[in-house]
């Protein structure tokens, strides 16, 4: 990242909220669920499929947590209702596990429920280094009544070819990215070229297990290395999928479906877009510029 980009980056929380969500809406459905279908809806006519995440991992109250468990319950029936071709995403900190961790199961064990009665498959997104832990004990219990549920490992982490071998045992089905959260050098890989090696090791060994991939990535040197797995190994398009975030890489991303592979979008929505939306920039800090250009573009 240049000088100019961190200096930019670093400067979004003094930006007006909203300059921030015009640019940030090319990355987030709306902050509504009538949004969020909408945009699925087109997302599905384009030959893809997604993945709904409400948004809202900042709470710090149990009813906090209820609130989001019945919005992401909400979201189940919709899907249903609307015959959307979509999953569901969550994240543990949002449904209470930095509060009480047996309290944050039992929040998810009711949407599990729910979308296990509606066939519908829910993916355990993971979040920072101090959630990993949780994350996949909560998993690991689970997971064993709700087959149809995945997880999400990062490849920056060291840790992540042990949690590998530890889950392929479950046989569970895994969404695999890079990682974006800053971590510390004496957890995390720092260099490009050291995440890409240890992604393309890690999809090594879920391939070889059979394990289902979703393989998370905008980064045209692991899509090509993925593409060139699944054919030197002989992978039907029944047993991987390629997942993008929404907003990001569009041409790649209808390329890999006009190629026939299957693609799912991650579709987040909801009042609490600012800090995904922040946290976007930082990852891609282009679009960074882009707002720090409209608080200098006079209006024509």
């Amino acid at each position: 990242m240049s000088f100019f980009n961190k200096l930019v980056v670093s400067s979004i929380p003094l930006v007006p909220r909203p300059i921030v969500r015009r640019f940030a809406g090319r990355y987030i459905a709306g902050e509504t669920l009538a949004d969020a279908i909408t945009c699925v809806r087109q997302i599905n006519t384009e030959g893809a499929c997604a993945t709904l995440d409400v948004l809202g991992e900042d709470i710090f109250t149990k009813e906090e947590a209820v609130d989001s468990r019945n919005q992401s319950i909400e979201v189940l029936h919709t899907i249903t209702k609307e015959k959307l071709d979509s999953n569901l995403s969550i994240k543990l900190t949002s449904l209470g596990l930095k509060l009480d961790k047996d309290f944050c199961t039992e929040n998810v064990r009711e949407i599990l429920k729910v979308a296990a009665a509606q066939n519908i498959f829910v993916r355990f997104d993971m979040e920072n280094s101090t959630c990993t832990t949780d994350t996949i004990d909560v998993f690991r219990v689970l997971h064993k009544d709700f087959p149809n549920t995945g997880i999400v490992l990062q490849a920056y982490l060291f840790r992540t070819e042990e949690d590998t071998r530890l889950l392929l045992k479950e046989k569970p089905n895994f969404r695999l990215c890079k990682g974006i959260y800053k971590e510390s050098p004496d957890i995390a890989f720092q260099g490009r070229e050291e995440v890409q090696q240890n992604f393309l090791k890690l999809l090594g060994m879920m391939f070889e297990q059979k394990a289902y991939v979703g393989i998370a990535t905008h980064d045209s040197l692991l899509v090509d290395g993925a593409i060139a797995m699944i054919d030197k190994m002989g992978l039907k398009k029944t047993e991987y999928e390629f997942q993008m975030l929404l907003g990001v890489r569009p041409e790649l991303r209808k390329k890999l479906v006009r190629d026939g592979h299957k693609l799912r979008l991650y579709v987040p929505f909801g009042e609490h877009w600012y800090g995904y939306s922040t946290r976007r920039f930082k990852e891609n800090p282009e679009i960074a510029g882009y707002v720090f250009k409209a608080l200098f573009t006079p209006n024509k």
